[in-house]
């Protein structure tokens, strides 16, 4: 059952996206617990109108100073989180976290490097920065245009393996790495003493998830358990609204066992690609936002990657 605290807060989610002008970014955060907001993104494509925030993002304020989850997809959007963050408290910004690869959660430290902010991440994801970043700018320039002026490749300044702790004021911030899967060094923000994870690409809802080319699904599979472990009571995902496990569970996981399932059964009778391909059917995922987009590159790319197991 769903606490009182969490259905507020999806209330209020849902009151801000609803607020929100059709067709304009909102940079509007919302409470989820004492300390702990967040900005629930888009779940379409990246837009000229929402600035490739199309994914959310959150900070936390600890009473020693303010830790933003995702500094956003460019540094404009990082100027705007900042000045969210001024109209909730008077607290600095401390740290920033990346919690992936993925343009939209660390383009924004281009914004926080000129205030001096250490910048944390998985070491997994600073190469895949290093590797990308160059050309993600280019892909948002062209829909974007004057909206990514400023946005520079800043790499995080402190790393880490597999976990890094935060103990600032009266908050207990953790940041785990459970292998990646989205992309290679997608890691999670965990608050124990609030129950409150921010997943980050590990968890999709509200959408159908994308499997990378530089992804995979087996750790992806593997990150979710393992964040599953924790029992959060209220989930931050990557991608959608405010959810439990079950939700997370039911949009996330239990769709990636069963491209994983069904390809292993097609490589194991030689089916070839687009067989296995026309062979799985997604159809209970259908009301997902964009399943037609991307359901074949799903399975194309989860075949591929068993193939080579």
């Amino acid at each position: 059952m769903l606490r009182f605290g969490y259905r507020t807060a999806v209330i209020l989610a849902c009151f801000a996206l609803c607020s929100a002008p059709a067709g304009a970014l909102d940079l509007q955060f919302i409470p989820v617990a004492p300390g702990a907001y967040a900005f629930i993104g888009e779940t379409g494509m990246r837009t000229a109108a929402n600035e490739g925030m199309n994914a959310n993002t959150g900070f936390i304020v600890t009473g020693a100073g303010v830790v933003v989850v995702d500094s956003g997809s460019t540094y404009q959007v990082a100027k705007r989180i900042h000045a969210a963050i001024q109209s909730v408290t008077n607290e600095p910004v401390k740290y920033v976290i990346n919690t992936g690869g993925q343009d939209h959660r660390w383009l924004g430290n281009s914004y926080f490097k000129e205030l001096g902010v250490p910048i944390i991440a998985q070491r997994k994801a600073a190469a895949d920065m290093l590797e990308r970043g160059a050309a993600q700018i280019a892909g948002l320039a062209a829909e974007l245009k004057d909206k990514i002026n400023g946005t520079e490749v800043v790499l995080p300044t402190r790393l880490f393996d597999s976990e890094e702790k935060l103990p600032l004021g009266n908050i207990d911030i953790q940041v785990l790495y459970f292998g990646g899967g989205h992309t290679p060094g997608d890691s999670v923000v965990w608050l124990p003493k609030l129950g409150v994870v921010f997943a980050g690409d590990v968890v999709f809802v509200d959408r159908l998830l994308g499997v990378l080319p530089f992804g995979n699904v087996k750790d992806w599979i593997a990150s979710f358990d393992a964040l599953e472990k924790l029992q959060p009571k209220v989930i931050v995902p990557g991608h959608g609204n405010l959810c439990d496990l079950a939700k997370a569970r039911k949009e996330t996981k239990d769709y990636l066992v069963l491209l994983r399932t069904h390809m292993q059964q097609a490589l194991k009778q030689n089916v070839e690609l687009q067989t296995a391909i026309d062979t799985l059917d997604q159809s209970r995922f259908k009301y997902l936002p964009n399943w037609d987009l991307l359901k074949g590159g799903n399975a194309s790319r989860t075949y591929l990657e068993m193939e080579m197991e």
